[in-house]
């Protein structure tokens, strides 16, 4: 009965707008004063532990990362190499966005920094092309939905330290996942463009002159995504360090070799890091700790039973987790409902003989499909507001996007070769 009221404490605690971390905060500290016998000191304790965990500090390196990369003139290159890859076809101001995202995703790892700095260059662009805006703005919000699992995506990174795996193993198993979802995405957006008329963004394929100005102009970026993915896969240095040198990489490139950064640059970057770290941080604090309450509380342990009883396979059990993780991604903070299930979900998860690899890679992009829904899609409230876009004509316009990345969620769950193959 506890674990229910203080849960409808946090949900009240939401609904009255109070900031996430803070919610959760007054559902632990009710539980701490009113319910459990464990000394209040405790719960000191397991607010402040997580953050004693140095792999956390790959998501200030991340975060930095993504925030540089808006100065450094690498993505405008970058969308050159996407419109010479797929501009001759059908759309290919559309397709050329998702590619771009995919791109930019192996590198910047945050959906909402390539939401916003796409949504900026992009829609405009698409708009004066003749595309709808809201289509437009729909594209550019789905394709940062790939962010999230191609490594090196924060949401990788915390949920290794939550189901004690792997950072490179999910950094790995992210990989063909999130090409499938650009690829799936790229075809919603084609069948679209075909049904409207949109047309190609060029009008001739490219010269091997003009695909040779391009890829020297790109190699920089490259450099970054093999130092991020190929230093981790070789074993050269941990995720933590990979954050580390891209950031060098990143700076030279940005101050030496395309000569786009200044000083002020670092300077807001730190400044951003500083607060999106902060941010970051206490959520993962405050869901520790209720997470540790859940446990104590034996949660885990009765929804194993709960299950049990069922008698759910696989195939119940993960369509069960991803219907209820879609309704609650539509209300609830994605890192947040990670944080706080996870830990309670683990037990079944391996008593059913579910790979935790293959089942994170299905949480992080199941929550976050949830950012581009209506109420509280932090995705897409931010590209609506850039972009001047009612929520009601974005939700229009990706009626066909939501379509593929339902087909995406449902071959990641029942698929797990997809999600294993390069993690082996």
């Amino acid at each position: 009965m506890s674990l229910v009221i203080i849960s409808l404490i946090m949900l009240a605690a939401f609904a009255l707008g109070i900031r996430l971390y803070i919610g959760i905060l007054i559902a632990v500290l009710s539980y701490f004063l009113f319910f459990g016998s464990v000394p209040l000191v405790i719960a000191i304790q397991r607010v402040v532990g997580p953050t004693e965990n140095t792999s956390l500090l790959a998501i200030p390196f991340f975060i930095m990362l993504g925030t540089l990369m808006s100065h450094t003139g690498i993505a405008e290159r970058m969308l050159k190499l996407a419109d010479l890859l797929v501009g001759r076809i059908r759309g290919g101001m559309g397709l050329a966005n998702i590619l771009l995202s995919t791109l930019m995703g192996g590198i910047s790892a945050s959906n909402l920094a390539d939401a916003a700095m796409l949504t900026r260059m992009m829609v405009p662009e698409m708009e004066r092309q003749g595309y709808d805006r809201a289509f437009a703005g729909a594209v550019t919000a789905a394709g940062s939905l790939v962010t999230p699992i191609i490594p090196p995506g924060i949401a990788l990174i915390i949920y290794a330290l939550l189901a004690d795996v792997s950072v490179g193993q999910m950094f790995m198993a992210g990989i063909l996942p999130g090409i499938m979802c650009a690829l799936l995405l790229m075809l919603a957006t084609w069948v679209t463009a075909v049904k409207r008329g949109y047309k190609p963004a060029r009008e001739a394929w490219p010269t091997p002159r003009e695909v040779g100005t391009t890829l020297v102009g790109t190699w920089p970026a490259a450099l970054l995504i093999i130092a991020i993915i190929g230093g981790i896969r070789a074993n050269v240095f941990t995720p933590t360090e990979a954050g580390a040198v891209a950031i060098v990489l990143v700076l030279i490139i940005g101050f030496v070799i395309y000569k786009e950064m200044r000083l002020s640059h670092v300077g807001e970057a730190l400044a951003e890091t500083a607060r999106s770290t902060a941010s970051v941080f206490l959520v993962i604090m405050a869901s520790s700790a209720l997470a540790w309450i859940f446990s104590l509380e034996q949660a885990g342990a009765a929804l194993s039973q709960l299950i049990t009883s069922m008698d759910a396979d696989q195939v119940t059990f993960l369509l069960v987790v991803n219907a209820v993780l879609l309704v609650a991604g539509m209300f609830m903070e994605g890192t947040a409902l990670m944080i706080v299930l996870v830990p309670l979900l683990l037990p079944t998860v391996k008593a059913l003989g579910i790979d935790p690899v293959h089942f994170g890679i299905v949480i992080i992009f199941n929550l976050s499909i949830g950012t581009l829904t209506p109420p509280v899609g932090t995705v897409m409230l931010l590209v609506c507001n850039i972009a001047r876009i009612s929520v009601a004509a974005f939700t229009r316009q990706a009626i066909l996007l939501y379509a593929a990345l339902g087909a995406t969620l449902l071959l990641l769950t029942y698929v797990p070769e997809i999600s294993l193959l390069l993690a082996r």
